[in-house]
């Protein structure tokens, strides 16, 4: 085996017992995960906006950022609900340089998994006690997921993830919302049976025990638009993408049919400042059509303090991954999203 063994990393649970829920967190989170899952049961109207940087590559800036996001939640609080995007796992593309928090808590040094497990439990935490948002993260990796099952709001499943039997099987386990991403080739088949995967009951391998599942009805769509065969990009965002979802999901029969469309990535072609008008459409789509307004629970945002991304850290809260909305344009959309809904 061509591999090195530094160190063991501390389980789930020691780590949880290193730094506690407080029963005042608890209490938050629950009221949280309770209001996000009545948006997709239809039993809120509120729209849902999943929003925040690509990667969490900070914690000073990625907090900055929550606390201005909380200034524009009590604006906004009783036609828009908002869940920061702390992705703590997500590294380039390419998988080249930066790795993520996770792995990277310091981006500008070497990887240090020990202190990635520390910082991404210590940032989710920080986010709830001070201000009281329950965030969202990726499961870019199953076995990860329990270093923050007790304190996240929503949960993510990438493009590259979500035709894998194990991010499926996970996802049914979970007690909290899952959004399956459409794969990169765009096949909505695929997309669709890892919902159905993740709604139903499963027993089966993870961690190093056999575990049985109770299924998770909160699984639903992400559209995050495709890319073809020649790299090229194709957005599925459009009215009709999201009259032909409804129609799929009517004949499936799943509980809770619901959709959350990522205005970036392949629905932007990665021009970021295209989110705005994107975000636009989607809500004029679900205007003209009740069917589309049923199924459409919000939008997935990539958004942080400044325009743009940077190949290095030199500038504070500018996103070192995908690029994102700046502050300024992300506050204005909100408050129009908010108008609009």
């Amino acid at each position: 085996m061509n591999m090195k063994f530094y160190r063991k990393l501390p389980i789930p649970k020691e780590t949880k017992e290193m730094f506690p829920v407080s029963a005042e967190i608890a209490a938050i989170r629950e009221q949280r995960l309770a209001e996000i899952k009545d948006i997709f049961s239809g039993r809120s109207n509120r729209f849902l906006l999943v929003i925040g940087p690509c990667s969490a590559d900070r914690e000073d800036a990625v907090m900055d950022y929550i606390y201005r996001l909380k200034r524009v939640q009590e604006q906004v609080k009783d036609k828009v609900m908002i869940v920061p995007r702390i992705y703590t796992n997500k590294p380039r593309t390419t998988g080249d340089g930066y790795k993520g928090l996770f792995s990277q808590p310091n981006p500008d040094a070497a990887p240090n998994l020990f202190a990635g497990v520390i910082a991404m439990r210590a940032l989710h935490m920080r986010a709830i006690k001070e201000t009281g948002f329950s965030c969202a993260d990726e499961m870019l990796y199953p076995e990860n997921h329990r270093y923050l099952s007790d304190l996240i709001g929503y949960v993510a499943v990438g493009a590259r993830s979500v035709e894998n039997q194990q991010h499926r099987l996970t996802a049914s386990g979970l007690n909290v919302p899952v959004g399956m991403k459409n794969p990169t080739s765009g096949d909505i088949t695929v997309m669709m049976n890892s919902i159905k995967a993740a709604h139903h009951k499963h027993v089966f391998c993870y961690r190093g025990w056999e575990v049985e599942t109770e299924g998770n009805p909160y699984a639903h769509a992400i559209l995050r638009g495709y890319v073809d065969q020649q790299g090229h990009s194709h957005s599925n965002y459009h009215y009709e993408d999201l009259a032909e979802l409804f129609e799929i999901y009517k004949a499936s029969g799943l509980e809770n049919p619901a959709v959350v469309v990522d205005t970036n990535h392949a629905n932007s072609g990665k021009k970021y400042l295209e989110q705005v008008r994107i975000a636009k459409e989607i809500l004029h789509s679900c205007r003209y059509s009740k069917d589309v307004h049923s199924i459409v629970k919000g939008l997935m945002i990539e958004s942080y303090l400044e325009d743009g991304a940077q190949s290095d850290t030199a500038v504070y809260g500018k996103s070192i991954t995908d690029p994102c909305l700046g502050w300024e344009k992300t506050e204005n959309l909100i408050l129009h999203i908010a108008d609009i809904v």
